[in-house]
Formats: C-alpha cells, sequence, structure tokens
C-alpha cells in the first residue's frame, strides 16, 4: 500500500520520483476526478492488474489454441468486410440493366457462371505462316534499303570527308582565284608554327 500524502501535488512529485512515470499533474487529477479515488489512480497509472486470459484447456488441446478475444475481434471485422462486399455485389446485379451490351461479351461466352475470355491467339496454318515471314522478311528488307538510302543523302548533302583530313580546303568562286591558290598551297609550310 502506498503512504497518503497531504496533497495530490506531492503524492505526484513521489510517484513520478520513486517509479519513474512523468505524467502531469493534471492528467492525475483528471483521471481521479477526487482525491479519495487516489489509491486506483496510482494502480492504473502503475500498470495495474494484469488481466490474463485463459489458456486451452487440457481436455481441449487438440482442438489448437484457444481464441482470444483480440484474435476474435479481428476475425469478425474480416468476416464483415467480406459479407458487405458481397452484399454491394449483390445489390449491383440486382440493380443491373438486363438490355446492356459490352463489346467484349462479343468474345466472351460463360462456363458454370463464370465469364471465360475467348480472345485465345489464333491458329495459322503453315502457308499463312510461311507468308507472314515472309512478309516480315520483306519489311524489314524495305526498312534497310530506306535507311541505306536516307544515309546516302545526308553524306551528298554534306561536305566530303576526304582520307587525309590534315589538308586544307579552300573554295572559289573563279578560275582565275584556282592558281593563285594552288600556288600558296603549294608554298605552305609543312609544319605550322606554335
Amino acid at each position: 500500500m502506498l503512504p497518503v500524502y497531504g496533497t495530490v501535488k506531492g503524492f505526484a512529485k513521489l510517484f513520478a520520483g520513486r517509479w519513474g512515470f512523468h505524467f502531469a499533474l493534471e492528467k492525475l487529477v483528471c483521471s481521479t476526478g477526487t482525491m479519495s479515488s487516489i489509491r486506483k489512480a496510482s494502480k492504473a497509472a502503475a500498470g495495474g492488474r494484469a488481466h490474463k486470459e485463459r489458456s486451452q484447456p487440457g481436455h481441449r488441446a487438440r482442438y489448437g489454441l484457444l481464441e482470444k478475444h483480440k484474435d476474435y475481434v479481428l476475425r469478425a471485422k474480416d468476416f464483415h468486410k467480406k459479407e458487405q462486399h458481397i452484399r454491394k455485389l449483390k445489390e449491383k446485379a440486382a440493380s443491373r440493366n438486363p438490355d446492356e451490351f459490352y463489346f467484349k461479351m462479343v468474345h466472351s461466352k460463360t462456363v458454370n457462371g463464370i465469364h471465360r475470355d475467348e480472345s485465345g491467339g489464333k491458329v495459322y496454318t503453315q502457308e499463312e505462316l510461311k507468308l507472314l515471314r515472309t512478309q516480315d522478311v520483306g519489311h524489314l528488307i524495305s526498312r534497310a534499303q530506306s535507311e541505306l538510302k536516307k544515309v546516302e543523302r545526308l553524306r551528298s548533302s554534306h561536305l566530303p570527308i576526304t582520307a587525309n583530313d590534315n589538308k586544307h580546303v579552300y573554295y572559289v568562286e573563279d578560275g582565275d582565284e584556282v592558281e593563285g591558290v594552288r600556288e600558296r598551297a603549294e608554298n605552305r609550310p609543312a609544319e605550322p608554327f606554335h
């Protein structure tokens, strides 16, 4: 039994100091309501009595673990969630328009009440497969040819690239300038000045 101190404030200080619980005085007063129930509040704050649920009796051990309340709550919530989902589906089926039509209905059929999609792959004969393969090869060849033509067009539209890149390229407009440019190019020093 805890010693009774003169004030709630004194009790709270002792309680917080001795057992290490740091709770506000307002919480203690609010939880107790009156001074007479301070013992109840102290037990509640200290953890109080541990309420344990019983285990499965020995003669029923073959039935497995005894379901505890928290397990029941989880199971019940799951059950009610599924029940509500089924109820919504039933309402949706009841309010369905019998004249509604979707194009997917053309490619599906019902087997034992379950809708099966019949959009399986088409089965081709050997002749059709050969034709498809040759069409694919022809398509690839035509694409390759068009790409080669694009490359040729790009090459012809750009400046010609020579094998010797260390040469200067001179552009002249008249035939008279050609000789002057040629002489300057031949008289040019072999190595550039650094």
